[in-house]
């Protein structure tokens, strides 16, 4: 076996500020599932990693890490969009119709990662 079980061939893996708030965005916004935690002699978490459908989004810590974005499909932009403000994002741009199939908006979390949160609304694009 050449990967973990349950793992996909190519995670993105985020570098943030602060670990414990990306997890939680994660979850409360996208129902994402903390799959794994490795924690640093100190007992703080290190990495993280958490299930957003079906792929796994790697997390580290680092004060100060680089800007990131991320982009997401879900069945429903309009409810992810409006729990991932409630969660505390700002508005990155306003959900709409992009003229490219999609309906997408974006957000940038405490940590100051943008998420991009899309639904395809025309296949045909």
């Amino acid at each position: 076996m050449y990967k973990p079980e349950g793992q996909n061939s190519v995670s993105p893996y985020l570098v943030v500020a602060d670990l414990p708030v990306a997890v939680k965005f994660i979850k409360q916004v996208f129902g994402g599932k903390l799959t794994y935690e490795h924690r640093r002699p100190d007992g703080r978490v290190g990495h993280a990693e958490v299930r957003i459908d079906d792929t796994v989004v790697m997390i580290g810590e680092m004060p100060g890490g680089p800007e990131a974005q991320v982009h997401v499909y879900v069945s429903d932009v309009d409810a992810v969009f409006e729990r991932a403000l409630e969660a505390g994002a700002t508005v990155a741009q306003a959900v709409a119709e992009k003229g490219d199939g999609d309906r997408r908006g974006g957000v940038v979390d405490d940590c100051g990662t943008t998420w991009w949160i899309a639904t395809m609304v025309d296949p045909r694009g």
